[in-house]
């Protein structure tokens, strides 16, 4: 089969001995050379009884997103095997014009009918000297490794840089009743990477298995734009009504008291958030089986005098249009998920974190989904923390806003980390990454002053262009800060303006670990993002996404070390059209974030 527009082609491959294959190929360079499929008990003596081709070319309409419109185009192919004892298996194979996908199902459905798959034998063979941005934990840091001598195995998504110069992605997509799957190197085949499955997985037919996707791109830039691939593998909204589910600005409440709580609301009002959010703490020690997450009990290591009253609390934030999230442990959820859930709805509550979930395995990772499945029902959005790594069912059930799974601002990583991740963990989706903002030493912040090796490494417009270049419905600003860091400087008014879900996106530019430019518009206006790693350079922006034959005032902000402000960034407008093209100087570690809006 071939993508759509000619330039991807996937072939099956079926050898006498009954075992299947296949290669992918994309402008008639290799991406996977002839790898083997299968699982186990499911891997030879396979006989093709049926087969059938198709294709799809459908929009759909997201409840929000990185654009309005979601493109969906594909030719597929299903593939009916017979095995030992006329047991039958189905592969069934899409290729978009982004990528390749596959998955494994079992049909028939009878009483008692189980099937019990021990291990994924499907493999990617790649090109020799290809090389993978290695990482083998959802919050951790990124190594350009060969595919040889892997500490580990390597968290999703895999992102392969091919010795021809295009570029890949190993993925999988709607892992919500399944466990999750790493990439590890193949010990029997150089240049392999194979399905490292968490556990065993047992279910009743008919049952479908995740979709292991590759993606291909002749950019990084590509990977990016074409991420929603991953929600296009996923089943279409399952809620009715979802006018109740409104993505925004979030920040955390740091005193879980009354009187920092009502700060932090009139703050969130001034400078344009959505909601306030009560971290860890406010119902008692999480780790402390005891802890009740039905009732306000303050951690005492984080606020002695035990005075949030969160009913007064909710009232003033609504008062004000402001909603309020709630932090709860896997501990309190696994523990009291279904009592707390219709409390929190009456209470009047906005959304709830899951904090320190429980991933991996198929248990776990039922119960997840099933948990926001719940949160849906009572009308509760959802941020998921830790170590989950979303795989498009946030399409399913949008009231899943956001999920960590990325090493963020609670590590302050350096800007180099910063721009590997656009090529990595943002192609499977949001990131919650908590974007901070003043703490840095000269700034002389609280935090700063009480853990130095704790703060900002990056310059403040890295951290502002952050909230265009990085996707999270439910955007973190402000992170380590207190409404007292803040002295109204001029350029927060970007932050007061910037949305978090979008109409438009264009990844402009880009090269991994070296630079990004994200252009992403709402309504007429467009907002652009540039960062650079811990080098600085000169960058051009192109204009071209810009509406042609329209005007633009281009207001932008950038660091600027002559600024009077003490954040040293500075801000100059001019004005430009689809043609223009703008030059930027980025300082080490900085960035750059540009306003484009509309002129009548």
């Amino acid at each position: 089969m071939e993508s759509p527009d000619g330039k991807t082609r996937f072939r099956l491959f079926i050898s006498e001995d009954g075992t299947i294959g296949y290669d992918i190929f994309y402008r008639q360079q290799e991406v996977i050379e002839r790898s083997s499929l299968g699982l186990a008990g499911w891997s030879d003596h396979l006989h093709l009884i049926a087969s059938h081709q198709g294709e799809k070319n459908t929009s759909w309409k997201p409840v929000y997103g990185e654009r309005s419109v979601v493109h969906d185009q594909y030719h597929t192919g299903t593939y009916t095997f017979e095995g030992n004892g006329k047991r039958q298996l189905q592969l069934e194979v899409r290729v978009y014009n982004e990528g390749v996908a596959f998955r494994y199902y079992f049909p028939g459905a009878t009483a008692g009918n189980k099937v019990r798959i021990q291990k994924d034998l499907s493999v990617f063979t790649l090109p020799a000297g290809t090389m993978a941005w290695f990482t083998n934990h959802a919050q951790g840091s990124y190594r350009l490794l060969p595919l040889e001598k892997w500490p580990s195995a390597a968290e999703r998504p895999l992102t392969l840089q091919l010795k021809n110069g295009l570029y890949a992605a190993l993925t999988e997509a709607e892992v919500v009743n399944y466990c999750r799957t790493y990439f590890a190197l193949d010990s029997t085949k150089p240049n392999t990477i194979g399905c490292a499955m968490y556990e065993p997985v047992e279910f009743s037919k008919p049952f479908a298995t995740p979709w292991r996707v590759v993606m291909i791109a002749e950019k990084p830039a590509q990977l990016l734009q074409h991420n929603d691939l991953l929600l296009n593998l996923n089943l279409p909204c399952a809620i009715k009504n979802t006018a109740w589910i409104k993505p925004g600005k979030v920040m955390r409440e740091m005193t879980l008291s009354t009187d920092g709580a009502k700060k932090a609301i009139d703050f969130a009002v001034k400078r344009h958030l959505q909601y306030i959010h009560f971290d860890a703490g406010w119902y008692g020690y999480e780790y402390d089986t005891a802890s009740d997450a039905s009732r306000v009990q303050v951690d005492p290591r984080r606020n002695p005098k035990n005075d949030l009253d969160l009913p007064v609390i909710i009232s003033y934030a609504k008062q004000h249009g402001i909603g309020v999230f709630l932090y709860v442990n896997q501990i309190a959820l696994a523990k009291q998920l279904d009592s707390l859930l219709p409390l929190y709805e009456k209470w009047g509550v906005a959304g709830v974190k899951f904090g320190f979930v429980n991933v991996g395995s198929y248990k776990w990772t039922e119960w997840l989904h099933e948990a926001v499945k719940k949160c849906a029902h009572y009308h509760l959005m959802v941020d998921i923390h830790d170590e989950y790594r979303p795989t498009g069912f946030s399409r399913t059930y949008p009231n899943l806003l956001t999920q960590e799974g990325i090493k963020g601002n609670e590590e302050m990583p350096d800007a180099t980390h910063n721009t590997v991740l656009p090529f990595t963990r943002f192609l499977c989706g949001a990131a919650d990454y908590t974007i901070c903002y003043y703490h840095r030493p000269e700034l002389k912040s609280r935090l700063a002053e009480t853990q130095n090796a704790h703060v900002l490494k990056t310059t403040s417009m890295h951290q502002m262009a952050l909230s265009v270049v990085y996707y999270s419905p439910l955007q973190f600003l402000y992170w380590y800060d207190k409404p007292e860091d803040s002295q109204d400087e001029p350029e927060l008014r970007f932050f007061d303006a910037v949305p978090t879900v979008w109409d438009d996106t264009r990844v402009v530019e880009g090269a991994i670990g070296e630079y990004i430019i994200v252009a992403r518009r709402s309504g007429t206006d467009w907002y652009v993002g540039a960062i650079t790693n811990d080098d600085g350079r000169d960058i051009k922006i192109n204009c071209s996404f810009l509406t042609k034959g329209k005007r633009y005032r281009a207001e932008i902000y950038y660091d600027d070390p002559a600024s009077p402000v003490r954040t040293k960034v500075s801000i100059k407008q001019v004005e430009v059209d689809a043609s223009s093209i703008l030059d930027a100087h980025l300082l080490a570690s900085g960035g750059e974030a540009i306003r484009f809006t509309q002129l009548k």
